[in-house]
């Protein structure tokens, strides 16, 4: 049966494109923040508070109206979290790039403000923390064009990128390419390397991500110590920089402040960011140069 959205179950078929990274880097790290406090399911919008990605887990309460436990672990993250993790990349120097959710950027401007300041990109992570694949298309359409909009006030800015949260919906790409000025989407979990795909008969970037070493883990019960978080993330790193002695990858690793921000998990990514850190050959960048540097070096076919 047709689809709008086909598999493609082969890819670069084992032979991928050199992808000449800046300084001959034998791998392109990306850490990516997800900034979604203030604009997950809320009771204020609503009329119901969620608890994904806290440290309530998986577990129902049963909270009948305002979950305000749930409220503020989301809370810890914008109001703390966020500020521990940008200190430990500023000490060091290095970029990042932030899925951002329009709505929980305007409704913390000190946050906003801090992010133009760093010189972060900022991809964008929708209006709202909400399942896309659940949009009615036309509520999907004023979305984006909701969170354009918005991202364009509260940085100065519109958005290059886009990710959904967890996946898009059957319309997102096609969507996103009609709205037009996205450079890339990151919609996707199936490869290491960006590639082309057309649609509508237009070029269209995707620069794809990874839920592999992301700190949801800890969320979801995958990881449970620092040392966990470290460990996986070294043994990737290991394996990907050993390749890229012939053919070099990209390494996304997402961060959730209200998870990777505590002290005890952020002891973690500190050992990690050290650790590749003490590596040549690597190019920590944004995801918005990853971008770049691929529609430039391998354009369009």
């Amino acid at each position: 049966m047709a689809t709008a959205t086909p598999r493609d179950l082969v890819g670069y078929a084992g032979n991928p494109p050199h992808p000449h990274w800046p300084g001959g880097a034998r791998i392109a790290v990306n850490f990516v923040v997800n900034y979604e406090e203030g604009s997950e399911y809320n009771a204020q919008d609503d009329g119901v508070s969620e608890s994904t990605l806290t440290e309530a887990g998986a577990a129902n309460y049963g909270v009948k109206g305002r979950d305000l436990a749930a409220e503020g672990m989301f809370e810890y993250g914008s109001r703390v979290g966020f500020w521990r993790v940008r200190r430990l990349f500023q000490e060091r120097g290095l970029p990042l790039t932030v899925f951002g959710c329009a709505l929980a950027l305007e409704r913390n401007p000190a946050v906003a403000a801090a992010i133009r300041e760093a010189g972060w990109d900022v991809c964008s992570h929708g209006w709202r923390w909400v399942k896309h694949y659940e949009l009615a298309e036309e509520q999907e359409r004023e979305h984006i064009r909701m969170a354009v909009e918005s991202m364009k006030k509260t940085l100065g800015e519109r958005p290059l990128g886009w990710y959904c949260r967890y996946g898009p919906s059957v319309n997102t790409r096609r969507l996103i390419v009609e709205e037009g000025g996205f450079l890339y989407d990151s919609d996707t979990y199936n490869d290491e390397l960006p590639y082309w795909v057309r649609v509508n008969d237009r070029p269209h970037l995707v620069v794809p991500y990874s839920l592999t070493a992301n700190d949801s883990k800890f969320g979801s019960g995958g990881f449970f110590t620092a040392d966990d978080y470290f460990t996986f993330v070294k043994d990737g790193f290991d394996v990907l920089y050993k390749e890229g002695k012939t053919q070099p990858k990209m390494m996304s690793l997402g961060l959730h402040l209200r998870l990777i921000g505590h002290p005890s998990r952020a002891a973690g990514l500190e050992r990690a960011l050290d650790y590749i850190g003490s590596h040549k050959d690597v190019w920590f960048t944004r995801r918005i140069d990853i971008a770049r540097h691929w529609a430039k070096t391998h354009p369009a076919p």
